[in-house]
């Protein structure tokens, strides 16, 4: 699922700010969907962000999201990051292949309120890795 791959402090430093960017978006919209979705990728991208800091590559396979969420709660050593982005995870997947969901605008501001939290443990984690030029 995961390579050893070199990755340099500015690449390390995109995959963050993609993060960032979708993490924004999730917070400045008021369109629930739109918040859930957002938040969701963000922490998808914040997971893979960890592994690239810690010189790993993703491969595209079947349940990768799920080993990228693996890896972020151990990275973080939040056994809770993994409860919380497995269930966003299988609301999105009911959302996009099953009855579709509707996600309440409490509920998506829950998840991001908690995202914010999993974000600044991350930095820190990331920044004791290699130094970000945010």
């Amino acid at each position: 699922m995961f390579e050893k791959f070199n990755f340099t402090p500015k690449q390390v430093e995109r995959y963050y700010k993609s993060a960032l960017r979708d993490y924004y978006i999730a917070r400045k919209s008021d369109v629930p969907e739109v918040m859930f979705r957002f938040c969701y990728d963000a922490l998808i991208k914040l997971a893979i962000t960890l592994c690239v800091s810690q010189n790993l590559r993703v491969k595209s396979r079947t349940g990768h999201y799920i080993e990228l969420i693996k890896k972020l709660s151990e990275y973080l050593n939040n056994e809770e990051i993994n409860l919380i982005v497995n269930e966003m995870r299988m609301k999105r997947n009911r959302d996009l292949y099953g009855e579709g969901i509707l996600i309440s605008l409490e509920t998506a501001k829950g998840y991001i309120e908690w995202a914010k939290e999993v974000f600044k443990t991350a930095e820190r984690h990331i920044n004791k890795n290699r130094r970000l030029e945010l």
